[in-house]
C-alpha cells in the first residue's frame, strides 16, 4: 500500500511539472501549447501567434517533432510552401534541400516586407543586390553568393555554387556572370517603389546612413565623402539619429531551416540587406555561422537583424556549438545573443536554435518581440512569438559548455 501512495504522488508531480510554464528573462518555457495552438490533428495554419518557444520535449511526442520547417519573422507563406515540398516524401527523406531553397525563393518572388528578394533595399546609388546562402548540415558544404545584381534567383543561384563547384562564396558581377552561365536569365533588380524609395532619401539629405568620421558631414549632407577624423562623442551623441533601427519592415533576412526524420538538415538565407547601404556592403546572410549554420550531429541555427554587428559574433555557429555541448535550444540561442551583448548594447536582432531532435527555440534582442513560424507533425504551420530580452546595462555571458 505504501508503495501505491509513494507511486501515486509521484505520478501527480510529473503531471504538474509537465503542464506548468516558466518565463525566464526573454523565453517562455511551456511544456504544452496554450489556446491559441493548432491541436495536433489539425493540419492548417494558425493566425493567432502563441507565445511558446521550446517545442515539447516529452518524449511520447518527440517523434512528432519531425519532420520540420522553422523559420525566421512572420513569413507564412515561404514557411507553408517549404513545408509542402518536404512533405512530398515519407519523413520528408531527400527533402531538405529542396524545402529550404523553395521556401525561400517563394520568399524572393513575394519580395517578403520589401526586405527580400528584388526591388528593396536599394544602396546609396539606388541599385538593389542580393545575399543568399545554403548549407548541407551532413557534409557542412556551402553555397552562398553576395552583392548579386541583375539575378532575381538569389538562393537558387547559391545552390548551383553549393552543387557545380567547389568555392563557398562568389560575389558581385562574377556571381551574376557565374549565374548566367548556368543558365539564369538577368533582369533588372530595381522596381518603381524602390527607385521612389531612393529618391526620397536622397531629397531628405541621404538620412540616415552608415558613414562616420568623413566630411561633408554625413549627419547632414550627402556624399561622396573624403576622410576627416571627428571627435568619436560627437559622433555617438547623434548615433541614434543617423542610424536604422532594425525591425520591423527592415529586418532584413529569411533565415529557414529543414530537418526530416533521420535528421538530415540544410539551412537557407536570403536578403536585399540593409536599406540605403554603401554599394558592396555584405552583411551576416551569406556568411556561415553568422547568417545560418547546420550540422547534423548537432542541430541548426539562423540569425537575422544587424547584420554588420551580429556577423562580428557568428551566431549561429556558437549556437550550434552550445547544442553541440549539451545546452539546450533556449540556453544556446540567449548564449548566442548575449555574447553580442556584452559588447554592443545598442544591437538589435534575433537567432533561433533547432536541435537534431526537432526541439526549437528563438532569443532576441532590441525589439519588443520577434515572430517566426515553424511547422511540424504536431501541430501543422503555426506563427509563434518570443518576448525579447529586456534592454540590460550590465550582461553576464552565459559560457557555452
Amino acid at each position: 500500500m505504501a508503495r501505491f501512495f509513494i507511486g501515486l504522488l509521484c505520478w501527480a508531480a510529473i503531471t504538474t511539472v509537465a503542464s506548468s510554464s516558466y518565463s525566464g528573462r526573454g523565453f517562455t518555457y511551456r511544456r504544452s501549447f496554450n489556446s491559441t495552438a493548432i491541436p495536433a490533428h489539425k493540419w492548417g495554419f494558425s493566425s493567432n501567434p502563441t507565445y511558446v518557444v521550446l517545442a515539447t520535449t516529452k518524449p511520447s511526442r518527440r517523434s512528432q517533432l519531425l519532420p520540420m520547417v522553422i523559420n525566421t519573422w512572420n513569413f507564412t507563406d515561404a514557411n507553408a510552401f517549404a513545408w509542402r515540398i518536404l512533405q512530398q516524401s515519407e519523413g520528408g527523406l531527400g527533402q531538405t534541400r529542396n524545402a529550404v531553397v523553395e521556401g525561400c525563393t517563394k520568399c524572393e518572388q513575394l519580395q517578403c516586407d520589401g526586405t527580400v528578394g528584388y526591388g528593396g533595399s536599394p544602396d546609396e546609388l539606388g541599385d538593389t543586390t542580393l545575399d543568399a546562402l545554403v548549407m548541407d548540415g551532413a557534409t557542412m558544404n556551402v553555397g552562398a553568393v553576395a552583392g548579386l545584381q541583375g539575378i532575381k534567383d538569389a538562393i537558387q543561384v547559391a545552390r548551383h555554387v553549393l552543387e557545380h563547384t567547389s568555392h563557398t562564396l562568389l560575389v558581385g558581377n562574377s556571381a551574376s556572370e557565374f549565374a548566367k552561365s548556368m543558365g539564369f536569365r538577368p533582369e533588372t533588380l530595381v522596381t518603381p517603389e524602390s527607385k521612389l524609395m531612393w529618391q526620397h532619401w536622397k531629397d531628405g539629405n541621404c538620412q540616415p546612413n552608415f558613414w562616420h568620421d568623413v566630411h561633408p558631414d554625413p549627419r547632414i549632407s550627402c556624399g561622396p565623402y573624403e576622410p576627416q577624423a571627428t571627435p568619436p562623442t560627437r559622433w555617438k551623441e547623434d548615433r541614434a539619429r543617423t542610424e536604422f533601427q532594425m525591425g520591423h519592415k527592415n529586418h532584413d533576412t529569411i533565415g529557414m531551416i529543414a530537418i526530416d526524420v533521420q535528421q538530415q538538415i540544410h539551412v537557407g538565407t536570403s536578403t536585399n540587406g540593409a536599406r540605403f547601404k554603401i554599394p558592396g556592403r555584405v552583411g551576416d546572410s551569406p556568411i556561415p555561422g553568422a547568417g545560418g549554420y547546420a550540422d547534423n550531429e548537432a542541430g541548426a541555427a539562423v540569425a537575422t537583424g544587424d547584420g554588420d554587428v551580429m556577423m562580428r559574433f557568428l551566431p549561429t555557429l556558437l549556437a550550434v556549438e552550445a547544442m553541440r555541448s549539451g545546452k539546450t535550444p533556449a540556453q544556446a540561442a540567449e548564449a548566442s545573443v548575449q555574447r553580442i551583448l556584452k559588447h554592443h548594447k545598442d544591437f538589435s536582432g534575433a537567432v533561433i536554435a533547432v536541435n537534431r531532435l526537432g526541439e526549437y527555440a528563438a532569443a532576441c534582442y532590441g525589439m519588443a518581440e520577434f515572430p517566426f513560424v515553424v511547422s511540424n507533425p504536431l501541430h501543422g504551420t503555426q506563427l509563434e512569438i518570443v518576448k525579447c530580452l529586456a534592454p540590460l546595462m550590465d550582461v553576464t555571458v552565459v559560457p557555452l559548455a
